[in-house]
């Protein structure tokens, strides 16, 4: 990952903001998952740097969940079973076990703060 933030790109997401209930597990969650860097802002939000997109976890009682109508982020792995089961490892809740769609696979889960996640791979 790059030391300097990356350039704004017109008309593309360029931040994103996700509920958690609580900062800590989720920074510990996908620091260990994906290897993501924060910045901490206080005790109720934290920015993390993914090496594409940045974004933030903002303190919530209510989390981003699918069954709720949420927008569901999707990440991508080469191995998805193997992302699966470091996921749970780290004490996330599998949602929709691995299943097929058309061009891939994929699963969705909650992380320890609470909301809805996916990994998908187009590798069988």
């Amino acid at each position: 990952m790059s030391d300097q933030t990356p350039q704004s790109i017109p008309k593309t997401i360029d931040y994103i903001e996700i509920p958690t209930t609580n900062i800590a597990l989720s920074r510990e969650f996908f620091s260990a998952l994906f290897g993501w860097k924060f910045t901490d802002y206080g005790p109720e939000y934290t920015a993390f740097e993914d090496g594409r997109l940045n974004g933030g976890f903002f303190t919530s009682k209510k989390v981003a969940h699918t069954e709720n109508g949420s927008v569901l982020v999707v990440f991508y792995s080469e191995d998805l079973e193997e992302t699966m089961a470091e996921a749970i490892k780290l004490g996330a809740s599998i949602t929709k076990d691995i299943f097929s769609f058309p061009g891939g696979r994929r699963f969705q889960f909650t992380e320890p703060g609470g909301s809805e996640f996916s990994v998908w791979s187009d590798i069988e």
